[in-house]
């Protein structure tokens, strides 16, 4: 393709990281389009409170829509689990840790009453199941201000391939999926492009990861059947072996947690059947929470 491949990005320390990866797997040079999100413009707020997923994700597809940019490089965790109309996610690249990290102290070892910080719902659902007696206080803000709240909590929780992507120095503990399921699209970069774009589509198709571009569908099969983002306590974690699929999904509700993992082909359509298991065992409360 002729000249620099455009990219629309956040213009976060992360985020450029992320565009760094792409332009190491496409071996190519690109142009940065740096755009300003939603999310951006109102740091202080919890993220379901303007818009939930999407609102890291929305300006930067406009970008590309528009034609200003010719692909969009994003979290996958901060998409919607419905495709942009018009648009298209041509590319994975290979998934990064999918764990949530414990900054600052490991689990056991925090008093009651400790004050552990995080923004997101599902993290605060999961951790409020495991340690009701801990503090658990609002956090916003990019990788370095969430580290730096570390002078006022006793620990923050955030997205370990985040640490590792940017070789933060950190001490506390990953948290397994057993103990915390992840966001869905947790620890993967997603590439998006216009539908009708083919050069470009083919051009991503030569990086696409086939493993994690499996794993997310059934994941954001899963949350789509909530018809929710992250204003809603779900999470769900996926892995591929060969054609074999384990699916790992997570609801809570008022307090009560519901969990389950299971297992089939890639072809199967596991993770509308699993959020629906859960959803219907959440309604008739005829199971134990957190049964496997």
């Amino acid at each position: 393709m002729a000249g620099l491949l455009r990219v629309a990005t956040r213009g976060s320390a992360l985020a450029l990281r992320q565009v760094e990866l792409v332009e190491a797997a496409l071996r190519s040079p690109v142009e940065r389009v740096v755009v300003t999100t939603t999310g951006d413009l109102v740091p202080d707020r919890p993220i379901h409170e303007i818009g939930g997923q999407g609102a890291f994700a929305k300006e930067v597809q406009e970008v590309v829509l528009w034609g200003e940019a010719d692909l969009a490089v994003h979290s996958a965790k901060d998409l919607t689990s419905t495709t942009t109309e018009g648009l298209v996610i041509a590319a994975y690249l290979p998934r990064g840790d999918v764990r949530d990290a414990l900054v600052g102290a490991r689990l056991d070892d925090l008093g009651p009453g400790a004050r552990v910080a995080t923004g997101s719902v599902r993290r605060r659902a999961q951790l409020a199941a495991l340690r009701p007696d801990l503090d658990i206080v609002q956090l916003r803000g990019n990788i370095d201000t969430r580290l730096d709240r570390l002078r006022e909590v006793d620990a923050v929780v955030m997205a370990a391939v985040a640490l590792d992507r940017l070789d933060r120095a950190w001490s506390g503990e990953w948290l397994a999926p057993s103990t915390m399921v992840p966001q869905v699209g947790q620890g993967a970069i997603a590439i998006e492009c216009r539908v009708g774009d083919r050069d470009m589509r083919r051009v991503l198709s030569t990086i696409d990861h086939r493993e994690t571009r499996l794993a997310l569908v059934a994941e954001r099969a899963f949350l789509r059947e909530f018809g929710a983002g992250c204003d809603l306590p779900v999470g769900a974690v996926a892995t591929v072996d060969g054609d074999e699929l384990t699916l790992t999904g997570i609801l809570c509700v008022d307090g009560d947690s519901w969990r389950a993992t299971r297992h089939g082909a890639v072809s199967d359509p596991l993770g509308r059947r699993l959020a629906r298991e859960l959803r219907h065992r959440a309604e008739v409360h005829d199971e134990a929470p957190v049964a496997s």
